[in-house]
């Protein structure tokens, strides 16, 4: 068994990083599923999706949700999944270092990934001092 990856973004960023992501590796070692929230989406809507995405995912490991920018509709319809039952882990931020990062380390429990997962979203920014 392992975590379930679970990417709530606004439309077109989840698709993105997942292909980017596969680029990278060919074979993701987790399951990963993406949820990409239009503008003008029903969260009520959303998150009945969402919460089915999410227990699919679900392999009684738990799902770590990778949302794109917190306080948004997606982090937030990710955060309410807790209330329906699933157990997880939210990080926002989400960036291609921070889902590489996660896939790389597939093997760790819930807890731990949701630690990597910030540490490499960090990680992966650059600023050039030259």
């Amino acid at each position: 068994m392992s975590v379930g990856v679970l990417l709530m973004t606004h439309e077109s960023v989840g698709q993105a990083l997942v292909k980017a992501a596969r680029h990278v590796l060919p074979k993701l070692p987790l399951r990963v599923a993406t949820v990409e929230v239009p503008a003008r989406a029903d969260p009520d809507v959303m998150r009945t999706l969402t919460a089915k995405h999410a227990r699919e995912l679900d392999q009684g490991e738990g799902v770590l949700v990778l949302a794109d920018l917190y306080g948004a509709t997606p982090c937030n319809i990710g955060l309410s999944l807790s209330a329906v039952g699933v157990r997880l882990r939210c990080v926002s931020g989400l960036n291609l270092p921070m889902l590489l990062r996660v896939l790389n380390y597939a093997d760790k429990p819930l807890d731990e990934l949701a630690e990597i997962a910030a540490s490499g979203g960090r990680g992966g920014i650059f600023i050039d001092h030259a």
